[in-house]
């Protein structure tokens, strides 16, 4: 069974930073492209990051650029989000999810196969 937990999330002000995390379970994990994606309240999800399975290639939103980095540790099964200079408008729930290695276009929600069940963040102004 596949799992995938999300943890970091939480409350700050605008300016600050925080650091997701996503465990993942009970699959292959170098096998599989990872990405974040959000939701804010009465918006549908968004994709926010991705890396492909070895960390060599990233793939960002473009309002995260230069402020957020993904990264992967395939001997822990992590994937990570540091989100810095964070804004009032990252408020949202974060959410990781994994994709097959045949997934082409990262930036796809539904091009992703397993997700986490996701991680609250809010950015005060």
């Amino acid at each position: 069974q596949v799992q995938l937990v999300e943890a970091g999330g939480g409350l700050v002000q605008a300016g600050d930073s925080l650091r997701l995390s996503c465990a993942a379970s009970g699959l292959t994990f170098s096998n599989y492209h990872m990405g974040w994606f959000r939701q804010a309240p009465g918006k549908e999800r968004a994709f926010v990051a991705a890396i492909n399975w070895s960390g060599s290639n990233t793939l960002y939103t473009d309002s995260v650029k230069g402020r957020f980095t993904i990264s992967r540790d395939n001997a822990e099964n992590t994937v990570s989000l540091q989100m810095n200079s964070l804004k009032p408008e990252d408020t949202a729930v974060y959410y990781c999810a994994a994709t097959f290695l045949r997934t082409r276009d990262l930036a796809d929600n539904n091009r992703y196969n397993y997700w986490g069940r996701g991680t609250q963040v809010t950015v005060s102004s």
